[in-house]
Order: structure tokens, then C-alpha cells, then sequence
């Protein structure tokens, strides 16, 4: 199973390189951050970096969008951190939530994202793409073992088969059991169906983990106040599909909508932060769920369960007060209790 480390790319830029590089150190695999060019600083030109300060380390978005950038730009972009550091980074991609919707626009449609994945994945691995109306470009200087994975997130099941269908792995922002089995169910099945192997989907699981030192009332309470952000960024993704699919289960299950019956209304200054004051709907249950929480035992004990359901990585949103504390517990425990 592999692990990676999520931040946000908030400055200085030397600190997130810095954590990028005790990851790598405790064995990490990967290193992603948000992609939201107004809340945060631009990541492209901080992967540069974090990749010269890494060895193996592969970077990449979770998610960009198609919309903040053209699909060639983006494609030239992965392509030419992949030539100068050797085919290492991953293009997570998504609808947009908070990089559209701070710029006042909309997310972007399923079809837009798919036509996207098309060209980027093309361009990025050194074939032909089309990028409308006829006009089919390809990179001169790219290299004949250039390759450029395309991942989806998705939680709706529209994005889920499309990610089955068409996406080189799935990234699940959350790490409840139950849903995570039901949705992997959908990837690999919507994958089977359009002729795919599904196992060639990778899974990637990516969730706020918090280590504790004991599972006392104080401690927990903490870690949980500590994540309760991460069940308000869901929220927001979780409220389109309500307003598009309802919430009587038949379309979405209630284990995924039912708690933002609550919600009212989310302010992106503060988005993916503990103390989000937006969040405060979120129940300790939807956060124990959600999250992964507690002593070093319960985080190996969940990373065995979401093995077991056939994710791949597991990929660790590390924006609260334990930063360091989290990923050397990771490094010096998890890691190697999961991995053997």
C-alpha cells in the first residue's frame, strides 16, 4: 500500500517542500497538494522544487480542474516536470469546487472533464490531441517513454462510472469503510463493463489523520476539532449531488448525505483549515467516519480495512496542529506495520 502526504500550498513554499521531504523520508510514495490558484500559491512552480529536494517522490494536484488553465497548457506543464525529473508526478483532476467558485464561476461538467483527461493524458504521454474544431497538436520535445497517469475524484455516480470508464485511478476523499467499499464497487464495475481491467484503476484514498496519544475523551476531542474541516469541504461537493440527485437514498447513499442537513452555507477564506467556523455541523460521528483518528493501533487497524477493499494508497491531508508529529508516526509505525 502506498502512502502520500496532501497540503495546501500556503507560504512560505519552503515549509511545504520541507514536509515533502520528511515524507519522502519516512516512506512516503507521494506528495500532492490543493490546486486553487487564489487561496493558495501556484503549485506547478513549487512541485519544481519539491522534486529537485526528492528522490522518488511523485507529484501531482488533487485535484486541478479543467477550467483554471487550457488542457495544453496543463499537459506542457506535467510534461515538462516529467522530462527534467523523470516521469514522476500524477495529474489528479476534479470539477473545480473552490478554484471555480472563488473566481465566480462554475464547476466544471463531467463532459468538459472528460474531454480534458483526453487531451492532457495525450499530450503529457507524447501522442496527438485534438484541441477542437480540428486543431491537432502534439509535443515536439517530448521524450518516446513520456507518461502522464490521469486520476479522477469522484463521489457521484455519473463521476464514478466515468472514472470507471475512462481514468487511470479514482481519488475517494474519504476514508469511511462502507462508502469506500461502495464506491471502489462502482469504479470497477463501471471499468468491467467498458471492457477495462479494473484492476489497472488505481485507488487512492486521501483523508485527514490525526495520531493520538492514548484514546482518552481529551484526546479524541482534540483530534476531532482538528478534522472536523475535512466533513465541510465533503459537505460542499455532497450538497451539488443533493441538489441534483436528492436525498432519499435511491440515487446517493444517506451514509454519505445525511449529515449536511445541517449546513448552512460555506466560506472558501477558510476552506481545508482546522477551526473552519463553516463546519461546525459536522457531527463526531461523520469525523471518526470520515477521518482516521486516534492511537497508532486504530490507524493501522484502518489502513488494513481500506487495503482489504482494494485501495491502493492512502494519502494523508495534513492540515492541523501535528504536521511533523503525524507524518513520523506514519514513517516510524504505520508504515511499516501496514507494509510489513
Amino acid at each position: 500500500m502506498d502512502f502520500g502526504l496532501v497540503l495546501q500550498t500556503d507560504p512560505p513554499a519552503s515549509r511545504v517542500i520541507s514536509l515533502m521531504q520528511r515524507a519522502e523520508h519516512n516512506g512516503f510514495t507521494h506528495g500532492w497538494t490543493f490546486d486553487s490558484a487564489v487561496l493558495w500559491q501556484e503549485p506547478f512552480v513549487i512541485y519544481s522544487q519539491i522534486l529537485a529536494a526528492t528522490t522518488t517522490l511523485k507529484v501531482g494536484p488533487m485535484v486541478t480542474n479543467p477550467g483554471t488553465r487550457t488542457w495544453e497548457v496543463t499537459a506542457s506543464t506535467f510534461a515538462t516536470l516529467n522530462d527534467m525529473f523523470g516521469n514522476r508526478t500524477v495529474c489528479g483532476i476534479g470539477r473545480g469546487d473552490s478554484a471555480m467558485r472563488v473566481a465566480g464561476r462554475k464547476p466544471n461538467t463531467l463532459a468538459r472533464i472528460s474531454e480534458a483527461m483526453k487531451v492532457i493524458r495525450a499530450l503529457g504521454s507524447g501522442l496527438e490531441a485534438d484541441l477542437g474544431g480540428g486543431t491537432v497538436v502534439r509535443f515536439p520535445w517530448i521524450k518516446p517513454d513520456a507518461r502522464l497517469p490521469v486520476w479522477m475524484a469522484a463521489y457521484g455516480p455519473k463521476a464514478l462510472k466515468m472514472t470507471g470508464e475512462e481514468a487511470d485511478g479514482f481519488i475517494l476523499q474519504l476514508a469511511d469503510p462502507y462508502l469506500t467499499e461502495y464506491m471502489v464497487r462502482a469504479v470497477r464495475d463501471a471499468a468491467a463493463a467498458a471492457g477495462r481491467d479494473p484492476g489497472e484503476v488505481t485507488v487512492c484514498v486521501a483523508a485527514p489523520a490525526y495520531v493520538t496519544a492514548d484514546d482518552s475523551p481529551e484526546a479524541l476531542a482534540h483530534a476531532r476539532d482538528q478534522c472536523r474541516w475535512f466533513g465541510g469541504m465533503v459537505g460542499n461537493h455532497v450538497a451539488d449531488l443533493v441538489a441534483k440527485y436528492g436525498a432519499d437514498g435511491s440515487v446517493v447513499p444517506h451514509e454519505l448525505t445525511d449529515y449536511i442537513k445541517a449546513r448552512q452555507g460555506y466560506d472558501y477564506s477558510h476552506h481545508g483549515r482546522s477551526g473552519n467556523p463553516d463546519t461546525r455541523f459536522v457531527p463526531d460521528e461523520i469525523v471518526d467516519r470520515f477521518c482516521v483518528i486516534g492511537p497508532v493501533g486504530k490507524h493501522i487497524e484502518k489502513m488494513r480495512a481500506l487495503r482489504a477493499l482494494g485501495v491502493d494508497q492512502f494519502a494523508v491531508y495534513d492540515m492541523h496542529d501535528a504536521q511533523e508529529a503525524v507524518i513520523d508516526a506514519y514513517g516510524a509505525q504505520v508504515i511499516p506495520a501496514v507494509n510489513g
